[in-house]
């Protein structure tokens, strides 16, 4: 991820350099006529032109924030109720599930239930992105922004958190929740004393995450395809359809000329290039965030990424109007964006190491309490005993049920017969103070690593700062010469002969 936005800063450079955008300040930008009939009573003097200009009071500034910061905190407090729901829903799937009559479904209720889970999910997820959007337009109107960068950075920011909060939320419940407040046999946490809370599959929870990242990044790559493809297809289709109906009425036979066929084509939205943004931003966060739990993200984003190259293209040249160009030195806030993402991934890798996966806890067995223990590990006969570790004891007659003998779980506890039964192990402390430090090291020396990366790679090509630099210098050579000659001419014109001529 550093090596990629280092490198997109060199390219960012080369790419100002070319449109000639290096000196365009956002300053030049004019104000959107929104603003101006807003705040056209108020007026100050601006700084830079010394013109005056349209002002925004302070205090109208922060109550429009709010209110919009308000908004924003509101929907995203709806995702976690959305999330909530489809947790309450797996609880009671899996209890339906566990007894359900067909023995292929009773047999593996686990993914069963984890699948539709995914699946319900990521309706909501695709039908609160429709409501996202309006309430992102009202919100970021609201806010009254002084010029169109600033209300597409605001409306980027407001459709990033959005979205982000909507497609991950589920994703780090998985990760992180799913399964560790679940209690032990005997004692297992309800919710609302009802359904018992869910727990990892045996194999861990890491075959979770992976299907729910699986399932919804491939639905949302097919779905995003055929909203900017397939949709505009059909329309233009069934605006051809009107056409030839109304062509055919009127007997007219003469075929349109081309600038008319152009203008029935679909019109690019007004922020159009915001959506192709914000797909890529997402798709850059689902192949760095988990890439620890579904490394197989980043070749799903490649291929993707190579087909909608050529989708986007025969879009832009067949089915939509020719967009309006605009000047940017940048991609606006999209960067900062991307730099938040890399250092999160930093953060939520290091978790899913140390938390969502066995490593650490087969780590701690190898040197510990293996059969390797003070050998260092060599092989993978250090990990022999490891799942028996890994299982605690309960005695079925504490149930009251008629059972007797014992049944193990996952958890590190104390057996039933011991001085303080299914108290945690010393092991557990163990392996929490290993995944504690483990973080903390991991943190570090990636975090170390991308300062590195970003430290040897310069943000401007050499071969461009030197032109840069030599246009610079022919720049000052020709307005010394312009002055020369200038003086030059005065001094003919005058007769005067000047003693302190410049240089």
């Amino acid at each position: 991820a550093t090596v990629f936005l280092e490198f997109w800063k060199r390219r960012r450079a080369v790419l100002t350099y070319d449109w000639d955008l290096i000196d365009w300040e956002d300053e030049e930008e004019e104000l959107r006529p929104q603003f101006e009939a807003k705040y056209s009573q108020v007026e100050r003097v601006n700084p830079i032109t010394g013109k005056p200009e349209p002002f925004q009071p302070f205090p109208d500034k922060l109550s429009r924030l709010m209110v919009s910061v308000s908004g924003i905190f509101f929907m995203i407090s709806l995702v976690l109720t959305a999330v909530f729901a489809v947790v309450v829903y797996r609880l009671v799937a899996m209890e339906q599930f566990a007894s359900f009559k067909w023995y292929f479904i009773k047999k593996y209720w686990q993914f069963a239930t984890s699948g539709t889970g995914v699946c319900i999910n990521f309706m909501i997820i695709m039908s609160l992105n429709v409501v996202y959007e309006k309430v992102a337009y009202l919100l970021t109107d609201l806010e009254h922004p002084r010029t169109e960068s600033e209300w597409e950075n605001s409306f980027a920011l407001k459709m990033f958190l959005f979205q982000f909060v909507n497609l991950n939320s589920s994703i780090f419940y998985i990760a992180f929740f799913l399964g560790r407040f679940a209690g032990r046999p005997g004692k297992y946490n309800k919710l609302f004393n009802r359904w018992r809370l869910e727990e990892c599959h045996p194999s861990g929870c890491l075959i979770d995450l992976c299907l729910q990242m699986g399932v919804i990044m491939v639905l949302k790559q097919m779905w995003n395809n055929f909203m900017e493809l397939g949709y505009p297809l059909l329309q233009n289709w069934w605006s051809r359809r009107k056409m030839k109906r109304r062509g055919q009425s009127m007997e007219n036979k003469i075929s349109l000329p081309q600038w008319e066929k152009d203008w029935n084509l679909q019109p690019m939205n007004l922020h159009g290039l915001m959506d192709e943004y914000l797909e890529m931003v997402l798709q850059f966060g689902f192949t760095t965030i988990f890439v620890a739990a579904f490394p197989l993200a980043p070749l799903l984003a490649l291929l993707n990424n190579i087909i909608e190259i050529r989708l986007d293209a025969y879009k832009f040249v067949t089915q939509w109007r020719r967009p309006m160009p605009a000047r940017a030195t940048d991609i606006g806030i999209w960067y900062g964006i991307l730099e938040g993402i890399g250092v999160l991934a930093v953060i939520t890798n290091a978790f899913v190491i140390a938390i969502t996966s066995d490593y650490i806890p087969r780590f701690v067995y190898a040197y510990r309490y293996g059969p390797c223990t003070d050998q260092g590990y060599r092989q993978e006969k250090c990990l022999k005993g490891y799942v028996n570790s890994s299982l605690s004891v309960f005695d079925l007659s504490e149930l009251g049920m008629g059972y007797s003998g014992y049944c193990r779980y996952r958890d590190y506890r104390a057996p039933p017969w011991s001085s303080t039964p299914y108290e945690f192990t010393l092991q557990f402390w163990h392996v929490l103070a290993a995944r504690l430090a483990f973080i903390i090291v991991f943190e570090h020396l990636v975090f170390g690593i991308k300062s590195f990366i970003a430290y040897l790679i310069p943000d401007i090509p050499k071969d461009l700062c030197d032109r840069m630099r030599r246009e610079k210098y022919l720049v000052q050579e020709m307005m010394y010469e312009a002055e020369l000659e200038h003086l030059q001419r005065e001094r003919k014109k005058n007769g005067k002969q000047y003693h302190h001529e410049w240089p």
